[in-house]
């Protein structure tokens, strides 16, 4: 059975109202994008162009109360607009990368875990939510290990 699904990107306003001395002290920083691909944005969705800057931090993608808690590095490219997924879309940004794929409890306890070619995760992603018990999904890249987004019923 197909189960229907929607990507979510993060919110540009949890970045774009940070000040300097809170980007100072996360220790966040300013870099020029060399290589496309190699710099995806967690809130457009998209690889960022050689030329533009992106923000790297640290951002806690996972706020469970629960061993399964996780932060970690991100890019954020400047000015980014939040992307307007579709049902049963996915990015072009993550279909030409190794992917880490988690699904998790609505506690936030992980049930499923995967790693697929981006050119797979439709498949998974409907495989993952067959279990019941899945209350969302987390999409990683698999190679660095970084948090991309979060996937839910439609």
């Amino acid at each position: 059975m197909k189960i229907d699904f929607l990507i979510l990107p993060l919110d540009s306003s949890l970045f774009n109202s940070l000040s300097h001395s809170e980007l100072e002290a996360a220790n966040a920083k300013w870099l020029e994008v060399d290589i496309c691909p190699g710099y995806p944005c967690r809130v457009s969705l998209e690889d960022a162009k050689v030329g533009e800057r992106v923000l790297l931090l640290s951002y806690t993608h996972h706020k469970a109360t629960t061993p399964y808690q996780s932060s970690g590095p991100i890019f954020v490219r400047e000015n980014a607009i939040t992307a307007e997924t579709k049902v049963n879309e996915i990015p072009y940004m993550l279909r030409h990368r190794l992917l880490s794929v988690r699904g998790y409890s609505n506690d936030g306890t992980m049930l499923e875990a995967d790693v697929t070619e981006g050119d797979e995760l439709e498949k998974h992603i409907n495989g993952i939510f067959q279990n019941a018990d899945v209350d969302y999904i987390q999409i990683h890249n698999a190679k660095p290990g970084c948090f991309n987004c979060t996937v839910v019923r439609a």
